[in-house]
C-alpha cells in the first residue's frame, strides 16, 4: 500500500469504526460484564486490544494505536498523554538502577532535563555524545550501556543521525535503540527499517497538525514491545479519547500538510539563504547541513521546520526581529498549520559533548500553510528591525 493510501486506511478497521468512516469516541472508565466468563476472558486478553479497564484503553485508543503502528511499522504503539511522557516513559521501561545511556548532546530540552535531574536521582548514569559519532559510539559503549537514544534531526540545529550505522553497533552490544522520531512523523522516516527499536513521538506535533491537543506515542519492535506495553501500563499512562480522536482525523490530512509544510519552508529556506544577514541554513535538505548525507540516504521528504544562524547581531537585535511578526508567532511547540518563531542567543550552553561552532544567535522557524509570500515579507519587515537596531 502506497503512502498515502495508507494514511487515510490506518487504523480504520470495521472493529473500530462499525460501518461508520471514522472510528468513534468511546469514553470509559469501568467496563462491565454480563458474566463472569466474560470478564475472565477480557481479564486473560487485556493486552490484546480487549475492552478490560478504561486506562487500558478503548476502541477509540485501539484505533490510534493501530494506526500509529501501520504508518511506522511497529508491532504495537503505547500512548501518552503529551511527548516528554512518551520519551520518559519509554526510557523508564527498559533501564534500572546501575544502568548507562547514552544521549545524543542535540536532545529535546526536556530530555536532557530529565537525564540530569531524575535519572541521576535512580542511579542511572547519562553520558551524552556527538550527534554524527555514526559507528563511532561504540567507544562510548559500556558493559551496563543498556539504552542509546537518538534524535534525528535534532529539533533546534536540525543535525541528521546515521541511525543504521549506530543501531548495528547498539545491537551488537546487545543495547536498545530509541529514536525521537516526530521529525520524520512516522512518514519521511521509517525506523524500523534503520534498526530502531522503539520510535517516539510528540503527536501533539504533526500527528494531531492543529496545536490543540498534547499527546505522545512510542512504537516498539515485535521484541521490545510487550515490555513497553505493560511498564508503561504499570506507570498509569493512558490518554483521552476525545484527543486521540482529533489525532486519528488529523492523521487522514498528515501527507498533503507535510507536503504543503516542506514546499514553503523549502522556498522560505531558499530566500533566508541569499540574506546578507544569514551565516547558514541549518535544513536537514541543505547540502551544508550536518549530516545531510544521512538525510538524503534515508529520508523521504521534509517538513516546515528548520534553523538558520546570523552572522551578525545581539539579543536587542535579536529581541527586533521577533517582536512585531504578523505571520511568525513567538512560541515554543511546531508542527500546526500555523508559523513559529523562537530564537535562540547561545546554543553553547545546552551542549556538553561537542561544541556549538557559531558566535551568533539561532533562529528557528516553523513555515506553517499560510502563502509563502506573506511569510517572506514578514521576515523582510523582521530584518528591517534587525538592522535598524545594529545601525543606531
Amino acid at each position: 500500500m502506497k503512502k498515502d493510501t495508507k494514511i487515510i486506511n490506518a487504523g480504520r478497521h470495521s472493529k473500530w469504526t462499525q460501518g461508520v468512516v471514522n472510528p468513534s469516541v468511546t469514553r470509559a472508565s469501568t467496563v462491565v460484564f454480563d458474566s463472569v466468563k466474560e470478564m475472565k476472558h477480557a481479564t486473560a486478553n487485556k493486552a490484546n486490544q480487549v475492552m478490560f479497564y478504561g486506562r487500558r484503553g478503548t476502541t477509540t485508543s485501539f484505533a490510534f494505536s493501530d494506526a500509529m503502528t501501520e504508518l511506522e511499522g511497529g508491532a504495537g504503539c503505547a500512548i501518552y498523554p503529551s511527548g516528554t511522557a512518551a520519551i520518559t516513559n519509554a526510557i523508564l521501561s527498559f533501564i534500572k538502577t546501575g544502568d548507562h545511556l547514552l544521549m545524543v548532546d542535540t536532545a529535546y530540552e526536556p530530555t536532557r532535563a530529565f537525564c540530569d535531574q531524575m535519572l541521576v536521582n535512580l542511579g542511572v548514569e547519562t553520558t551524552y555524545y556527538d550527534p554524527l559519532i555514526g559507528a563511532g559510539i561504540e567507544d562510548l559503549i559500556r558493559a551496563n550501556t543498556r539504552v542509546i537514544f537518538l534524535e534525528s534531526p535534532g529539533s533546534l540545529t536540525m543535525e541528521v543521525q546515521d541511525v543504521p550505522a549506530i543501531a548495528e553497533v547498539a545491537h551488537k552490544h546487545n543495547c536498545i535503540v530509541m529514536l525521537d522520531n516526530t521529525w520524520g512523523a512516522g512518514i519521511n522516516f521509517q525506523p524500523f527499517d534503520y534498526g530502531v527499536d522503539v520510535s517516539i513521538q510528540a503527536a501533539t506535533k504533526y500527528i494531531v497538525g492543529h496545536s490543540d491537543v498534547m499527546l505522545g506515542t512510542a512504537t516498539a519492535t515485535e521484541k521490545c514491545w510487550p515490555q513497553l506495553r505493560e511498564n508503561s501500563y504499570l506507570m498509569g499512562q493512558c490518554t483521552s479519547p476525545d484527543d486521540l480522536y482529533l489525532a486519528l482525523r488529523g492523521i487522514r490530512t498528515l501527507g498533503v500538510r507535510m507536503k504543503q509544510h516542506q514546499q514553503s519552508a523549502l522556498k522560505v529556506a531558499d530566500w533566508l539563504s541569499r540574506r546578507e544577514e544569514v551565516e547558514t541554513i541549518l535544513h536537514p535538505a541543505f547540502a551544508s547541513n550536518p549530516g545531510h548525507e544521512f538525510w538524503q540516504r534515508d529520508f523521504t521528504g521534509a517538513n516546515g521546520l528548520f534553523s538558520f544562524v546570523l552572522n551578525k547581531g545581539n539579543q536587542a537585535a535579536l529581541t527586533a526581529l521577533l517582536d512585531g511578526m504578523e505571520h511568525f508567532k513567538m512560541g515554543y511547540s511546531w508542527g500546526g498549520f500555523e508559523s513559529l518563531i523562537l530564537g535562540v542567543s547561545s546554543i553553547g550552553s545546552m551542549r556538553s559533548a561537542t561544541k556549538w561552532p557559531y558566535q551568533y544567535p539561532l533562529v528557528r522557524l516553523h513555515v506553517g500553510l499560510e502563502d509563502v509570500d506573506d511569510l517572506i515579507e514578514d521576515l523582510e519587515k523582521g530584518f528591517e528591525r534587525f538592522n535598524q537596531v545594529l545601525e543606531s
